[in-house]
């Protein structure tokens, strides 16, 4: 069974995209994803295909219906059982180890958001749309944050990547990030390659290697080091 995506979305000619190409296009030529975008627009009932209107209350810009969507939905949830998420900024920050359960299921379904965002109702009524963001950051639609989560479940199937170990010494994996990299030449600009990294010996290459992911951790995202030191007290 392949992992099976539906992306609902006022640009479907957004997709495959990037992902049609390098690893998940490899992937998705031989069957272990496919990819369904599906128009918005075409579960509107008015002549102009309307899919917004003004916000109340006033503001500036543009809301997506909660019927429109609703209804869109609903298809999308009657030819698949897979989580249905909707990408805006207002959700909660996605994690790695939530990749990972949604790569190991039937697939996902992505709504993805435009203008001013979703009408809350949407949400009251459709409870079971998980509300994710990719990171605080906001773009002009939820497309852009589909390839991320998609790419992210995807290079994780079975059979993607080229070994399967990648997926798992890397970073947030752990609670951390993964620790720095280094090939040949072993000088390059004065500069070399950590002695222990050439020493042969796999005992302190590991102890180095946890020691750098969490020094850089520290460093970097104290966000993330408090929580792993959390988790290990």
């Amino acid at each position: 069974m392949s992992f099976a995506a539906q992306i609902l979305t006022l640009y479907p000619e957004m997709f495959p995209g990037p992902l049609g190409v390098s690893l998940a296009g490899r992937a998705l030529a031989e069957g272990k994803w496919s990819c369904a975008p599906i128009q918005i627009r075409d579960f509107a009932t008015d002549k102009h295909r309307s899919v917004d209107d003004t916000p109340a209350g006033g503001g500036a810009g543009m809301v997506l219906r909660a019927d429109v969507l609703a209804r869109a939905v609903d298809y999308a949830a009657e030819r698949s059982d897979a989580p249905i998420l909707a990408m805006t900024p207002r959700g909660k920050p996605i994690s790695q180890a939530r990749i990972r359960e949604i790569a190991a299921g039937p697939g996902v379904t992505i709504l993805c958001g435009r203008f001013e965002g979703f009408d809350e109702r949407l949400f009251e009524g459709r409870p079971t749309i998980e509300q994710v963001s990719m990171s605080d950051i906001v773009l002009s639609g939820g497309e852009i944050g589909a390839f991320m989560l998609l790419d992210a479940c995807i290079r994780l199937l079975p059979g993607v990547m080229g070994a399967a170990s990648s997926g798992v010494e890397e970073s947030f994996e752990s609670g951390l990030l993964e620790y720095p990299h280094y090939t040949r030449p072993n000088e390059w600009e004065g500069r070399t390659i950590p002695e222990v990294l050439r020493s042969g010996d796999h005992a302190k290459i590991a102890a180095w290697r946890k020691q750098r992911a969490e020094a850089d951790t520290r460093l970097r995202r104290p966000d993330l080091w408090e929580r792993y030191r959390s988790a290990r007290d």
